[in-house]
Order: C-alpha cells, then sequence, then structure tokens
C-alpha cells in the first residue's frame, strides 16, 4: 500500500513539474482559454499583447467574459474601435500591475494598490472570504481563480472589468 500511495505521489509531482516546465506567458495562457476571449481581442486590439507576453512580472487580474457582457451593452464594441485604443488601453493597463503578486502577497485587510495606470489606484482587501477589488467605479470585483502562474508572472482571475475613475474608498 505504501509502494501504491508514493508511486502517486511521484506521478504528480512528475505531472506538476512537467506542468510547470511547459508554462507559457499570461497572454498565451488567457489565449489558450476560452473564458477569456472577449480580454484577449481587447489586448490584441490595444497592442499589448507583445508588452504582456515580454519578460514581465506582471500581475494581470483577468476579467472573464461574462464580466465584459455586465458591462453596458455596446461598451466593449465602443472600446474596441480603432478611434477609442487609448480609452481601451487605459482600462487594460488599469488591470496589471508591474510585479508578481500572488495571492499570498497580498496583505490582510485593505490596500492601495498602484496598477500600471499610474494615474489609478485599486483597493484590494484580502480577508478569510477571498480577495475583493474595489474600481474607481467604487464596485468590486471577486478574484474568483487565484494564481494561475505563468512564465512572467501570475494572473488572477476576476468577475468584473475594472473600470478607472474615482480612487477607490480604502480602510
Amino acid at each position: 500500500m505504501k509502494m501504491k500511495i508514493k508511486s502517486v505521489i511521484a506521478a504528480a509531482a512528475l505531472s506538476l513539474s512537467a506542468a510547470t516546465a511547459q508554462a507559457n506567458t499570461i497572454v498565451e495562457i488567457a489565449a489558450g482559454d476560452d473564458r477569456f476571449s472577449t480580454l484577449v481581442a481587447a489586448v490584441t486590439a490595444a497592442g499589448l499583447a507583445e508588452t504582456l507576453s515580454g519578460p514581465g512580472p506582471f500581475t494581470v487580474y483577468a476579467p472573464v467574459n461574462d464580466a465584459f457582457a455586465a458591462l453596458p451593452e455596446g461598451t466593449v464594441e465602443t472600446l474596441l474601435k480603432p478611434e477609442n485604443k487609448g480609452q481601451l488601453t487605459n482600462v487594460l493597463l488599469y488591470h496589471v500591475d508591474d510585479r508578481k503578486l500572488t495571492a499570498d502577497m497580498i496583505p490582510s485587510g485593505s490596500n492601495y494598490f498602484k496598477p500600471v495606470l499610474a494615474s489609478e489606484r485599486l483597493c484590494i482587501t484580502a480577508s478569510a472570504d477571498g480577495v475583493t477589488i474595489a474600481d474607481g467605479t467604487g464596485q468590486m470585483a471577486n478574484v474568483v481563480i487565484a494564481d494561475i502562474q505563468a512564465d512572467n508572472g501570475v494572473i488572477h482571475v476576476v468577475d468584473k472589468v475594472l473600470l478607472p475613475g474615482t480612487r477607490p474608498a480604502c480602510h
């Protein structure tokens, strides 16, 4: 029985190390997951795919397709128009930190974090109930999947598109 358990553990360790060895960039991981097709289209339209495929490190708060669908009707289509590239870029950069921040690196309580969109702040709250992020609209996003590891950083999946605006209340 002990030998079976040891072989199962060894097999799990081998598959885990193989998966780690095959890790990809943040963009490659997102592009390989249908839940992020709107995010990938937006990153491509903004010309950020090459940057987010670079060495990083990056932390990306990645909204799923349903988060984009929850925006007011026509918002995504408007943002994807070439003449709105600057606005789209700002929204996307609001989802990126230029550090690798795993969930365990987010201190307990509410704290301001500076995204790559330097003029803005996010309020990230870590508690026993999980991690939430307040954006510039004062609305909250939930981290629904944390710590998807990439070669150049980490992805935290969120259930809302983060929008810049007024500095969110924090503390």
